[in-house]
């Protein structure tokens, strides 16, 4: 019996930064055409009007482009300097 238990007891502690890899693998980037990016964990329908370039979570900016991280919580985009909800 002991042992059945501490081989179920592996098997959860194992298993744990599984689901914790899990949650965050859902990601992406979003940049406007101003340069302001942040990372969204959604697919939305951005407005036409918003001009939103959505990348994959690995990308990155080269050196001499000119972006800037900006998060904000929600749902929504940056627009001349302001978020916009949606």
């Amino acid at each position: 019996m002991k042992t059945a238990l501490k081989l179920s007891l592996l098997a959860l502690i194992g298993a744990a930064p599984l689901a914790l890899i899990a949650n965050t693998a859902s990601a992406a980037i979003v940049c406007n055409e101003a340069g302001d990016c942040w990372h969204v964990h959604r697919d939305y329908s951005y407005p036409p009007e918003a001009h939103i370039i959505i990348h994959p979570d690995n990308w990155r900016w080269h050196s001499g482009d000119h972006y800037v991280w900006r998060e904000h919580q929600g749902r929504g985009y940056w627009h001349d300097g302001e978020w916009k909800d949606f």
